[in-house]
């Protein structure tokens, strides 16, 4: 372990994921007892409606947008690093202009759509208007640009604070609809406002930093132009936007299915469940957030980006156990405490999903040495084969086992994904001497 720790890369994975795990500990504390409001503001009806319109805005979002926080990491620092301002001005003006276009495609998509899905998924006719009303924030919930700029700049410490925002003026919201007793349309309006909010803060916190860093024009969009200059933009931008988007919106759109099968009853039930287990793997998540940006830096061929994904995953895998520990031990008085009785039953759902806790621990960092070694054909066909297969087995367990069906098939859709992915992990370090890497021919490899 002391030799761990002398890695420098090492530690800065370890103090950037820190930055986000300060972040993400208040907020999730902040979040539960906006959903603490909520559920008990409402009636379980009432709460699993508010928690599918929010999961079907979500769903749309993760479905059509970009992961252009990607692309301006994989692109953007090998640029910072050959001092070329005017190529990484270029990324995040595609980039931006990317955000923009999807958001737009989203938000015609979700609100066409959903007249002839509200029923399907439980959202009756007295909530539909606040259901499409609820889609005009898909365009911002599409945007990744100012996550991708702050991350390459290596401004985690700014991420972290923008994380409290949203869930602060949520718990806020959600507080003040409970006491004023202003019931499901005063949750709809106050969960929006606050998403809005915290939303464009992270605009201005990253506009505010390229322009103290002297990029005064990056922020102008721009698609064809810059795409030209850039080398594999389009590649890599698509690959990964399939990627990302089949695999994502299945953390919503399982909310959604669970909701048109079982009833709007058990959607919230499962979005309970979720957001705990979500909550409990955000160790990995957020090394994963910041291993991503120092591992695009290291040679591929050479065994360091190796070796430190796999001390990474070790030092995941060992939180996980000890996150694993608390919820068996505290999950059920905390459910109880937080949601009330009514909402017990997502605990046995809860217990059932934490099977999938250390799959999901151990394996983040494949994502990000695929995206390494040029291979995210390969993650795309790994994510989306997991997605695919995990949609299939989530309505045939719903319709064998009921709500507990939905924790077996998330238990399964994570061992699938882990495995597919897995599997070119594995070539790709088997045939690390021999791999061609664009970064290696644009960037000094350090050492």
């Amino acid at each position: 372990m002391k030799a761990w720790f002398s890695d420098g890369v090492f530690r800065s994975v370890l103090r950037n994921a820190s930055y986000l795990g300060s972040g993400k500990l208040g907020g999730t504390v902040l979040s539960l007892i906006a959903l603490s409001c909520a559920g008990r503001g409402m009636s379980t009806a009432l709460f699993g409606t508010l928690v599918v319109i929010n999961a079907y805005a979500a769903g749309v979002s993760n479905l059509v947008k970009f992961q252009t926080w990607q692309f301006i990491v994989r692109f953007g620092a090998p640029a910072l690093v050959r001092n070329e301002n005017a190529m990484f001005c270029d990324i995040i003006s595609f980039s931006f202009a990317l955000d923009l276009a999807s958001g737009a495609f989203g938000l015609i998509a979700g609100m066409a759509l959903l007249p002839f899905l509200s029923h399907r998924v439980g959202i009756d006719d007295s909530a539909f208007v606040l259901a499409m009303f609820y889609c005009t924030l898909i365009p911002i919930m599409t945007a990744a640009t100012p996550t991708g700029v702050l991350r390459t700049l290596d401004r985690f410490d700014s991420i972290a604070v923008q994380q409290m925002v949203t869930p602060l003026l949520n718990a806020i919201g959600s507080l003040f609809t409970f006491v004023m007793g202003y019931g499901f349309v005063g949750f709809v309006v106050s969960w929006y406002v606050s998403e809005l909010i915290g939303d464009l803060f992270l605009w201005v916190v990253a506009a505010r930093e390229l322009r103290r860093q002297g990029f005064h024009n990056a922020m102008r969009p721009g698609l064809f132009a810059p795409a030209r200059r850039i080398k594999g933009a389009w590649n890599f931008v698509w690959t990964t936007n399939f990627a990302h988007s089949i695999w994502s919106a299945w953390g919503s759109l399982s909310n959604v299915i669970v909701g048109a099968m079982l009833g709007p009853t058990d959607a919230g039930l499962f979005k309970i469940a979720s957001t705990f287990f979500t909550s409990a793997s955000k160790p990995a998540d957020l090394m994963a957030k910041s291993f991503y940006p120092e591992v695009m830096r290291l040679d591929p061929t050479s065994n360091k980006p190796w070796l430190l994904a796999l001390r990474s995953s070790l030092m995941a895998v060992g939180i996980g156990l000890i996150v694993l520990l608390v919820i068996f031990v505290g999950g059920r008085p905390l459910i109880s405490l937080v949601f009330g009785h009514r909402y017990l039953e997502a605990f046995s759902l809860l217990q059932i999903m934490t099977v999938a806790l250390l799959v999901s621990m151990a394996g983040f960092p494949m994502e990000s040495l695929l995206y390494m070694s040029s291979k995210q054909k390969s993650a795309l066909i790994a994510e989306g084969s997991a997605a695919l297969a995990y949609g299939v087995v989530l309505v045939i367990f719903i319709h064998f086992f009921g709500l507990l069906g939905s924790g077996f098939a998330y238990v399964a859709g994570m061992c699938m994904k882990a495995l597919f992915s897995f599997i070119p992990t594995f070539s790709a370090w088997r045939h690390r001497h021999t791999l061609t890497h664009a970064h290696l021919n644009s960037v000094d490899t350090p050492g």
